[in-house]
């Protein structure tokens, strides 16, 4: 029997949290990928995985004894709009396991079927974006970004009905949890004080078990979550990921990566871009991405009010006290970032004047993102810049040979590997993924899926024969839109 507890710890909490959605058993679930290092990870069995009776769970045919499935509800801010009652509308949770460092991983399907929660949707998946999730998620993970994990993708056999006919699937999903900041306003909204009371003590003991209960249950919450979200926005960043639609009801206050929908990697350097079809006022663009964080953020804290404190007065004062701490902590984390980036380990006044200039120029340029500042961690660059870099970064390249020139580091080779770890010869740019889908969808075809994982999985190491993953895409290549697949 799959390892998977058959009460997962969110049934716990009491029954308004969740529903128990019924099975929609699909007509030929067949897997077409699965994870076996994540599921050696979690201590799953592989071969039962495959089984039928493995085959049956990760569809969403039929569970296993004991496991039973729950779809959890909550709210959220849509492009700024709050719906009251929103809740996985085709995601239903299976159970928990303990990985083999002994933390408690929950399993999720996404597109398994209705749930109450679906309003006039199917409920399911199309074969597309289940493979856009699995690549860039597993990317993410690669570059050491929190995020859900891929285990397994099951076709369906039967078609969902979008623009067109599509091939139906089922993404099986491994994170810490699947709270989000929606989860809290939906009983702030439903004003269940009793609620949020048990929601937050439940967050902080699955999530921040080790966390200073100072100044309350509720603003340690907010103090953990706050300094999570600083952390996976500065990552982001630093790797040029767009979410796409940071809804807060796409933010996990475990502060992992959650909900890939029409996510990207941003190429030309803009902090302008957008690549979601339906972000038409680029609310959710790169460079906006650190303050829309603290705008869900703030309605976090507003929804946390009236646990923080019966006094409103205090409680606002407090959550401002928590919430101040955040542009000032992710520049920090940011900076050092690109510090990292640039091959500096010491902090210089200068430093964030050096990488404005960097951007304005590759902005300029229309400059590759990952490709610039792997250009920069070579020995060739390190050591002759302007014979080897672009002609339009030359006088800035003699700004950062002089700020190197400052550092107490050893030879250029060492700083070259330094630099490599953390500059990315390999992402999931848009136009392979979207060439992956294609002869997937259209073809019936896993190979080009099969190589593009194979090669964001190992993103910082070159892989030869592999050169085309990493140019980026020309003229007639770009992807200019991407969409979520509900």
């Amino acid at each position: 029997m799959i390892p998977v507890l058959p009460a997962q710890t969110y049934t716990t909490l009491p029954e308004r949290f969740y529903v128990h959605p019924p099975l929609s058993p699909v007509v030929a679930p067949q897997i077409v990928q699965l994870n076996t290092a994540l599921a050696g990870e979690l201590g799953l069995d592989c071969h039962w995985l495959r089984s039928r009776e493995g085959v049956a769970m990760l569809s969403g045919n039929a569970m296993p004894e004991g496991v039973i499935p729950v779809a959890q509800v909550y709210a959220g801010h849509q492009f700024g709009q709050f719906v009251p009652k929103l809740g996985d509308g085709r995601a239903m949770l299976l159970g928990s396991v303990t990985d083999q460092n002994g933390h408690v991983k929950e399993i999720q399907l996404k597109g398994a079927g209705r749930t109450r929660f679906s309003r006039s949707g199917d409920g399911r998946a199309a074969l597309g974006p289940v493979l856009r999730e699995y690549i860039v998620s597993e990317a993410m993970a690669a570059l050491g970004v929190p995020t859900t994990r891929a285990l397994a993708a099951v076709t369906t056999g039967q078609p969902v009905y979008r623009e067109t006919p599509l091939p139906g699937a089922v993404l099986t999903r491994v994170a810490s949890g699947f709270i989000r900041v929606g989860t809290f306003q939906f009983f702030a909204a439903q004003e269940d004080f009793e609620g949020l009371r048990l929601l937050t003590d439940y967050a902080l003991t699955h999530h921040y078990p080790e966390a200073s209960h100072e100044g309350g249950a509720a603003c340690a919450l907010l103090r953990e979550v706050i300094a999570s979200q600083c952390q996976l926005l500065a990552q982001w960043m630093l790797y040029g990921f767009v979410h796409g639609v940071m809804n807060t009801d796409n933010m996990a206050i475990s502060g992992e990566t959650i909900d890939y929908g029409p996510c990207a990697f941003m190429e030309h350097y803009d902090p302008d871009t957008v690549f979601s079809f339906i972000d038409k006022r680029g609310r959710y663009a790169y460079g906006r991405q650190p303050e829309i964080g603290l705008w869900n953020l703030t309605r976090l804290a507003e929804a946390l009010l009236p646990v923080i404190s019966e006094d409103r007065n205090t409680a606002l004062e407090l959550a401002r006290a928590e919430l101040a701490v955040f542009e000032g902590q992710f520049q920090q984390i940011y900076l050092a970032g690109l510090r990292q980036k640039l091959g500096l380990q010491t902090a210089q006044e200068g430093d964030a004047g050096l990488v404005r200039s960097l951007f304005e120029v590759m902005q300029a340029q229309r400059l590759d993102y990952t490709a610039t500042f792997r250009s920069l961690s070579t020995e060739a660059a390190l050591s002759t810049p302007t014979a080897y870099l672009p002609e339009a970064l030359h006088p800035w390249a003699a700004q950062w040979q002089a700020r190197l020139a400052a550092e107490p580091l050893p030879g250029t080779t060492q700083r070259a590997q330094a630099m490599q770890r953390v500059n990315p010869l390999y992402i999931p740019r848009n136009h392979l993924v979207e060439e992956m889908i294609t002869q997937a969808v259209s073809h019936n075809d896993m190979t080009a899926f099969e190589e593009l994982l194979a090669v964001t999985s190992r993103p910082f190491e070159e892989q030869p024969g592999k050169e085309r993953y990493a140019r980026p895409a020309e003229a007639h290549e770009q992807v200019q839109n991407t969409f979520c697949g509900t």
